[in-house]
């Protein structure tokens, strides 16, 4: 956890100091703007740290407008970034073009405020709309026919939310937008794949109300996510069950006596010095085998062991970047991003866009997502 939040800091620190030099050489201002800049600069650095303060001794109204500010500047400073890099690969391409040709290429190579603006301007009007978008809930459809559902039972929906990170920004009317979406599918069972919960020391109790509302017949069951560590994992499960949920941590629930849900606790537990934590063939062997087979599992990671022990397995974290072009990164390092896999043995992997948002309440190319799953008799 420390290396993260070193290399997290470190990384965050430099878009800082690049935004800094950018402004700096296309407006040239004093040195008491610039002192004002680089304050202004250092308090959008630690706004995480604020706000993790602030929640922990129950400054509500103080952690919340920080989070606006500060996790919306993240999101500029970070597309400021992004956009910046382009046009710094263009200057590239154009002055290496000049040196080839032997010729001046000076008016092609945009001026130090045009650098600055063009990506500023590009960069708010992407958290703009980038706003709206994450407030914008999709209902991905998936049928699965299969011999294991009896006809006698008929048609079983699930619907799965994931990454919801209920907390200082997911919360109210936004929590009750993600909720009546949930309602509108009329689901038999609601599943949570995990990053349920992000608040620290946060009064949850309305959002746990909210969530008791949703009463689905067969009920709703979920696993935890590496945020459930984070926040705390006495309080996150606390929340859990407050909310309604059944935790599967290590367990399996048979619903409706044909579908066994298996539930693991996220594997980044290890990271933050959590022990304990069963393998995915180990919690597999608890199911009947006979009966339909979910694996509820936060991270879109396959074990080799227990293919063929599952028919689906549900997951979540990757949120699809969120904001693109941080999409390619997280691409790069789950495989499976985000939508419908196809396993070596028949299995369906499904992996959830995420329902909230974490830090910035902003997706850019990543609607978020409730999966509405039906599975039917074959």
């Amino acid at each position: 956890m420390g290396l993260f939040l070193f290399s997290f800091f470190l990384i965050y620190g430099g878009f800082h100091l690049y935004f800094f030099m950018r402004i700096r050489a296309a407006f040239a201002p004093g040195v008491a703007a610039q002192a004002i800049l680089i304050a202004l600069l250092l308090l959008g650095l630690i706004t995480p740290v604020i706000v993790r303060a602030s929640e922990r001794y129950g400054l509500e109204v103080v952690a919340r407008l920080v989070s606006w500010a500060g996790y919306l500047w993240m999101a500029a400073i970070l597309l400021f970034f992004s956009i910046s890099l382009l046009l710094d690969l263009y200057r590239l391409l154009v002055y290496l073009a000049g040196l080839m040709m032997r010729t001046d290429v000076g008016a092609l190579l945009p001026s130090a405020r045009t650098l600055f603006l063009v990506p500023a301007l590009a960069a708010l009007g992407m958290v703009i709309y980038g706003s709206f978008e994450a407030r914008s809930i999709r209902s991905e459809p998936l049928v699965i026919h299969s011999a294991k559902i009896p006809k006698e039972v008929g048609r079983i929906r699930i619907v799965q939310v994931s990454d919801v990170h209920v907390g200082v920004l997911i919360r109210g009317n936004y929590l009750a937008e993600i909720l009546r979406k949930v309602r509108e599918a009329a689901p038999d069972i609601v599943i949570s794949t995990g990053d349920l919960v992000d608040g620290q020391g946060n009064d949850l109790a309305e959002a746990a109300a909210q969530f008791r509302e949703i009463r689905p017949r067969y009920g709703k069951f979920a696993v935890t996510g590496n945020h459930e560590f984070y926040a705390g994992i006495e309080e996150a499960m606390g929340f859990t069950v407050s909310a309604g949920f059944t935790p599967l941590r290590g367990k399996v629930a048979t619903v409706a006596g044909v579908v066994d849900l298996v539930g693991v606790d996220d594997p980044g537990r290890h990271g933050l010095g959590f022990q304990g934590r069963l393998f995915d063939r180990e919690v597999l062997a608890q199911a009947s085998g006979g009966r339909f087979t979910i694996l509820l599992k936060h991270q879109p990671l396959v074990e080799k062991g227990p293919l063929g022990a599952f028919d689906l397995q549900l997951s979540g974290h990757t949120h699809k970047g969120q904001i693109f072009p941080f999409s390619l990164v997280t691409r790069l390092v789950y495989p499976f991003h985000a939508g419908n896999y196809r396993l070596e043995n028949g299995a369906l992997l499904h992996v959830n866009r995420g329902t909230g948002t974490w830090g910035p309440p902003v997706r850019f190319f990543s609607p978020p997502e409730i999966t509405v799953i039906d599975l039917m008799p074959e």
